[in-house]
């Protein structure tokens, strides 16, 4: 009977307190998605249920360590999900122990594993609580160094597609000097490639414009790049697929992420799109300079 009725994607959205849960919640409403916040893990088959009544398809599942006590109800939630015919997808939010007490210390609330303890205690608790799940996340989304426009643009650059078929990819750019981005699942350095930033008519512009966009890709070494990069990629995507990845992030970095690494992510991505392969492209430096 299973199979005339709705299919339903379900989306765990979780990670660490501060990392941008709601910020990403409130992005996949805007996107379409039924959000809901904080329910507890054993409850997900039944949702699936509802929705499947209601026609919703793309439900997403907020849990965060206010149900500390559920947590271990997981591994025999998800088994459950397989009997009911739905693969959840995990989006795990992170930040640096610094960025999440600058943050919490902002809106002046303690976290939820804080207790009588330091923040950084709490932090280290919900690490610890929080490791199973994160190894087992389909997308990590480091918020260190984004903003919350930034985290909505990763957010709906994965999620945003109605289907969840294949590989989703997310290309990325970024600047060395603002440091390598650590959910990244592939990095390229593109810093081998002249600096458009010596050339005083570009230095201005950025690698969204066509001057840059030419400058750079016109390089003798820039198209065997970007021929062997988009091989190791066609490579890579159908074994993410058989070990149940189906989100990953290929990172292009530059200096500063303004010039080199933009427009090699973006052609990146437009030959990609091209090969059938659904990819969003951000950049993650771009005005940083």
């Amino acid at each position: 009977m299973s199979e005339s009725r709705t299919p339903v994607r379900l989306l765990i959205l979780t990670g660490l307190s501060g990392a941008g849960r709601r910020t990403a919640g409130h992005t996949l409403e805007d996107l379409g998605w039924f959000v809901v916040d904080n329910l507890p893990p054993s409850l997900l088959p039944k949702l699936i249920e509802v929705c499947r009544d209601r026609e919703f398809e793309r439900v997403a599942v907020v849990l965060d360590v206010r149900s500390r006590a559920e947590f271990d109800q997981l591994p025999a939630a998800f088994i459950a999900l397989k009997q009911v015919e739905v693969k959840p997808e995990v989006l795990f939010l992170e930040a640096s122990d610094a960025v999440i007490v600058r943050r919490q210390e902002s809106v002046r609330r303690p976290l939820p594993l804080q207790g009588t303890g330091r923040l950084l205690d709490g932090i280290r608790r919900e690490r610890k609580l929080l490791a199973d799940l994160r190894a087992m996340a389909d997308l990590v989304i480091d918020t260190t160094s984004i903003n919350i426009h930034q985290l909505s643009a990763r957010v709906a650059s994965a999620f945003g597609q109605a289907q969840a078929t294949g590989l989703r990819l997310t290309l990325m750019s970024f600047g060395f000097k603002n440091g390598i981005p650590i959910d990244a699942d592939l990095v390229f350095d593109v810093r081998f490639l002249p600096n458009p930033y010596w050339v005083p008519a570009l230095r201005a512009q950025t690698g969204l414009s066509a001057p840059v966009a030419d400058y750079v890709l016109k390089q003798a070494d820039a198209e065997p790049f970007l021929e062997h990069a988009l091989r190791l990629v066609e490579v890579i995507a159908p074994g993410y697929l058989r070990e149940g990845k189906r989100h990953a992030t290929v990172a292009v970095g530059c200096t500063g992420g303004k010039h080199r690494s933009t427009a090699v992510a973006e052609e990146l991505g437009r030959r990609l799109s091209a090969d059938g392969l659904a990819v969003g492209v951000v950049h993650r430096d771009l005005g940083l300079e």
